[in-house]
């Protein structure tokens, strides 16, 4: 954690969520919520890549919540393949993110198939300024298409050789949505030695694609 990171205790659908919230320079420009790895494979809040994503909207002027999803940590409850995990998301959504604020969504591995799952409950309910979504779970998780107007203000990024999510399943599942997916060449499941390379991917999104 950095001097500007905060420790949260949120409340959740199952009960406390355990939160982090990393807060820019000045008056932030929104509220960037971001979503971890599947949880029974080790991911949490802290994972490498949720950090380079949060640091990425910190350098933007954004604020940024990482939490733990249900039975991760000290948040409560227990592990429900995508369902609960969505809600928690959305809780977390509805409380450090108003509806009249900037909103991004943005998820890595699970955390991006679970961040799908919540833009499309909130499509038409209230504006999401744009998503961020890193090495999308679309081989194991049924993915959610985009709304169609979120396009422009959405990065997908794959590796190359990734041989946790095949880059083929995530092509398959922009393909019939016309979505770009962003391949960094080389680059596997968590981005080793090319997270540098992935914020300043962010970076340049955020700055330049958000609504």
């Amino acid at each position: 954690m950095n001097a500007q990171t905060q420790p949260l205790t949120l409340q959740g659908p199952a009960g406390a969520i355990e939160a982090l919230l990393d807060l820019p320079d000045g008056a932030p420009r929104g509220t960037a919520v971001i979503a971890h790895p599947h949880p029974q494979f080790g991911g949490t809040m802290t994972n490498k890549v949720v950090q380079t994503i949060a640091r990425a909207f910190v350098q933007c002027g954004w604020r940024a919540v990482r939490f733990n999803f249900r039975g991760v940590g000290a948040s409560a409850g227990a592990y429900d393949e995508g369902r609960g995990e969505t809600d928690d998301l959305l809780a977390v959504i509805a409380g450090q993110a108003p509806g009249d604020a900037p909103l991004a969504i943005a998820g890595f591995s699970f955390g991006a198939f679970v961040a799908t799952r919540a833009i499309a409950a909130l499509h038409g309910q209230r504006p999401i300024a744009g998503a961020v979504l890193v090495g999308t779970a679309a081989s194991r998780f049924a993915a959610a298409p985009l709304p169609a107007e979120l396009h422009p203000h959405t990065l997908v990024v794959h590796g190359e050789q990734d041989d946790t999510v095949p880059l083929a399943a995530v092509m398959d599942w922009a393909r019939p949505q016309s979505l770009p997916v962003t391949v960094v060449p080389g680059g596997e499941h968590f981005f080793h030695g090319q997270l540098p390379l992935l914020k300043s991917l962010v970076v340049r999104h955020v700055r330049g694609g958000l609504s």
